[in-house]
């Protein structure tokens, strides 16, 4: 450990190398400075924040659009952000009174309120099954969140004994709608359209058992405290305060600095990598043992997204008008049509009416407005790797329920799914999961080795041939809990590498 705290100047020694400045690799960087070490992150971008950033992309002046994630509910359900205290530091997470809508053909929309009885009042005969499934667990969502969230290698921190029956319901709920029983618990259309609708973030065929846990997880969080929330200013805010904490405990982010190589890593004791493992094996190539890289060589990726910003003259013109509520709407249909396109994409197809998920930000944050302009983010579902330009397709849905869409269109950017790693190198081929949502992956995540975050080095040019291997760790979303906004990943690794490395058995406060 460095006696200041601080790493040295230029590229000498450091205590800690981060390669990667997504949420995960700044959490990471944030729990090791805050025990004293020199830590440096290395970023390939000019800008700092992975999935998390928001830029002027030229489309209109004034308007900024969030690069990747753009609602969070981990931001405030996350046992690293609720430690870190993103409202203390000045972030503001804006809660529409609408968590998510979900418009269906007719006319209709399926409307998640942040409040639950609302919800239920809406949704008629399937209201008081919705409030079984979907309610009670919100009504308990520390303890879903840890079921959820957890290392998958050990018994979640605080989940017994109170929270082991809620956990067991959590896992009987995914078993219900992770399976053909999905069917059983509602009399129509709208209530299992809504919960397909959270289903399809985890971009894998429906029903299964990962997007069902994905799906029981966020809407449970809809209803919870915090819903789904967006930044003030965009997501930006959340690395803008990482980034800052980290600067005031001695710790330094390096933009432009590509590494490809171990000739890149300045030497350190640690390296923790918020990569994929693909872009680690790269980098440190035969120092990775072999049997340890076939491990993390069979890790899969997973099916894509591919990116469309908007720049519209006035509010998207659903035809629901409640629709407009919301700060995340899930274009897809009927829970038929959404398992369709989902199944379409896992065969390598484009689907004819592609799943989109969109969020108006100014919904609640007027601040993103600049000349009566106003940003609309989507993404549509496609095979990995494809460089279709969706822009017609997601139009075309979205006007299939907001008809006159086109007329308040004034620009718009697609970021096909083959160039979506030109921003982030973990969207391998557009997988903005950084790494298959599978059940087995998400156990296996990346592989079934004990401790999923370390990663065995033999001596070589990164530690110096005579000397001891340094210690190297993955820490990306392509590690447990997986991906989402969490920094659980970096946080779950730091730990390990304050134990394991430098002795220090005691976490650091996160607190402001």
């Amino acid at each position: 450990m460095n006696s200041s705290g601080s790493p040295s100047g230029g590229d000498g020694a450091t205590d800690v190398v981060v390669v990667g400045s997504g949420p995960n690799g700044l959490a990471a960087a944030v729990t090791l400075a805050r025990a004293g070490l020199g830590v440096v992150v290395l970023e390939a971008q000019p800008t700092a924040g992975g999935g998390a950033r928001t830029l002027a992309l030229g489309l209109a002046d004034g308007v900024v659009h969030d690069v990747c994630s753009a609602v969070h509910p981990m931001a405030w359900a996350s046992p690293f952000f609720r430690a870190f205290d993103l409202a203390a530091r000045g972030v503001e997470l804006l809660v529409p009174e609408v968590s998510y809508a979900q418009p269906l053909p007719g006319a209709r929309a399926g409307l998640a309120f942040h409040d639950l009885d609302r919800t239920v009042e809406h949704l008629g005969a399937d209201g008081a099954p919705w409030r079984a499934l979907v309610g009670r667990l919100s009504q308990h969502w520390p303890h879903v969140a840890r079921a959820a969230l957890f290392d998958k290698r050990s018994v979640p921190a605080g989940l017994l004994p109170g929270g082991a029956l809620t956990a067991a319901r959590f896992g009987a709920a995914v078993l219900e709608q992770g399976t053909r029983a999905w069917d059983r618990r509602f009399s129509g259309d709208v209530a299992p359209a809504l919960l397909t609708g959270v289903a399809a973030h985890a971009i894998t065929p429906m029903p299964s058992l990962a997007a069902a846990g994905t799906a029981l997880l966020l809407a449970s969080l809809a209803h919870a405290p915090g819903g789904w929330p967006v930044p003030r200013g965009g997501s930006g805010a959340i690395v803008a305060a990482l980034r800052a904490d980290l600067e005031a405990h001695g710790g330094t982010v390096r933009t432009d600095r590509r590494v490809t190589g171990v000739a890149d890593l300045p030497p350190a004791r640690a390296y923790l990598f918020d990569t994929t493992p693909r872009t680690l094996l790269d980098v440190l190539g035969a120092q990775v043992p072999a049997s340890a890289a076939r491990a993390l060589d069979a890790f899969r990726y997973g099916d894509a997204a591919a990116k469309v910003d908007f720049v519209l003259s006035g509010p998207v013109p659903w035809a629901v008008p409640e629709v407009a509520r919301a700060g995340t709407v899930h274009v897809g249909g009927t829970r038929p049509e959404m398992a369709a396109a989902e199944a379409d994409v896992a065969q390598g197809r484009h689907a004819a009416r592609p799943m989109v998920l969109a969020s108006d930000p100014t919904v609640v944050d007027p601040s993103r407005a600049a000349g009566g302009l106003r940003p609309l983010w989507t993404y549509a579902h496609v095979p990995r790797g494809s460089d279709v330009d969706v822009t017609e397709a997601v139009t075309a849905h979205v006007e299939r329920y907001a008809p006159g869409f086109r007329d308040v269109v004034v620009g718009s950017r697609c970021v096909p799914a083959a160039h979506m790693d030109h921003h982030n190198e973990n969207y391998v081929g557009g997988d903005i999961a950084a790494g298959a949502v599978s059940i087995r992956q998400m156990f296996a995540r990346p592989t079934l080795r004990w401790d999923p975050y370390r990663v065995p080095v033999e001596a070589g040019p990164l530690g110096g041939a005579a000397g001891p291997a340094p210690a190297v760790y993955l820490c990306s979303a392509s590690t447990p809990p997986g991906p989402g906004v969490h920094g659980l990943g970096g946080w779950y690794a730091a730990t390990r590498a304050l134990r394991q490395v430098f002795g220090v058995r005691t976490p650091p406060s996160l607190a402001p």
